[in-house]
């Protein structure tokens, strides 16, 4: 049955190539709007969040498709839910969730990929069936303000998705000295108090600024990419704009999410994931790697997109 928001051949040929698609709409500017501002009335009321952390923490902003309604139901939007189908199959899970903040003076994002997500924690946190070691997740950023290259908006390096050019068992420490104060030719960019350069296999290595593309897009509007593409942002360098966009990753529902693990250790913060569990937003869960919600912790059901 053919899905009413799937991507087209030619969509999916252009993914494939390159490792994103998208701008695509998806909110009306009224629409987002009044998302935008139940969505933040709600970010720092923790009272049924999945993860007792500080507002502060930059972990705070994990996985609020949880316990904040309107996040529970953009992650099941069909209009995202059938373009993922065309390449994760038609068994999904999402896995993961977070807010990505960027106030007028922050430091841009440095170049990275993510394929376990050890990264950070120093243990895989999604592990693809098989024994394979290359896999990542589909990550869909969804602009919840305007993005522009002024205020920090992604970019991407295409075609980068099919080679890891970085390791992500090798160590990287979480220093908080280096949030906002880490400088690369010439431009403030860091990895949220990592260096991202610690994981590069060839300590040579240098990304080709030239070959990168910035992704602006309006309010409303998102756009899928591979965690395994080379991306960044660029720095906020305005004075009143804040740039506030939400990503939701993506696997299929053969693959284990936080395998053997209790807690997850990362950017000076631990959290516990007792409450934590995955959401089937498409076709079922044949495996059961995974703890599946099938609520979110306010108690309303997630409706999965018809198949």
């Amino acid at each position: 049955m053919s899905k009413q928001f799937a991507l087209s051949a030619e969509d999916l040929q252009k993914f494939r190539e390159q490792g994103f698609i998208g701008p695509f709409d998806l909110y009306d500017t009224e629409e987002i709007k009044a998302k935008y501002k139940q969505i933040r009335a709600q970010l720092f009321d923790r009272d049924k969040a999945a993860y007792e952390l500080d507002n502060k923490s930059r972990i705070a902003g994990y996985d609020r498709h949880l316990d904040i309604d309107e996040l529970s139901a953009h992650i099941m939007r069909s209009e995202i839910v059938d373009k993922l189908a065309a390449v994760l199959g038609p068994d999904i899970l999402c896995w993961r969730s977070e807010m990505f903040p960027k106030y007028p003076g922050d430091e841009g994002t440095d170049w990275h990929q993510a394929d376990t997500f050890a990264h950070a924690s120093g243990k895989p946190q999604i592990v693809w069936p098989n024994g394979s070691n290359f896999g990542g997740a589909l990550t869909v950023w969804t602009a919840l303000t305007d993005a522009t290259e002024d205020n920090g908006c992604l970019r991407f390096m295409p075609g980068t998705q099919e080679e890891m050019m970085y390791d992500e068992t090798k160590e990287m420490k979480y220093d908080p000295n280096n949030e906002n104060n880490l400088e690369k030719d010439g431009i403030k960019r860091g990895f949220f108090g990592y260096d991202y350069r610690n994981l590069q296999k060839d300590p040579n290595f240098k990304p080709d600024e030239s070959k990168a593309v910035s992704i602006q897009m309006k309010a409303g509007q998102f756009v899928i990419f591979w965690s395994t593409l080379m991306h960044a942002s660029l720095p906020n360098i305005t004075k009143d704009q804040t740039r506030l966009g939400f990503t939701s990753r993506y696997v299929p529902a053969s693959v284990k999410v936080y395998p053997d693990s209790d807690t997850v250790d990362e950017y000076g913060s631990v959290m516990s994931l007792e409450k934590y569990g995955v959401v089937v937003v498409s076709g079922e869960d044949k495996y059961q790697h995974n703890r599946v919600l099938t609520e979110n912790l306010r108690g309303v059901s997630f409706v999965k997109s018809a198949a």
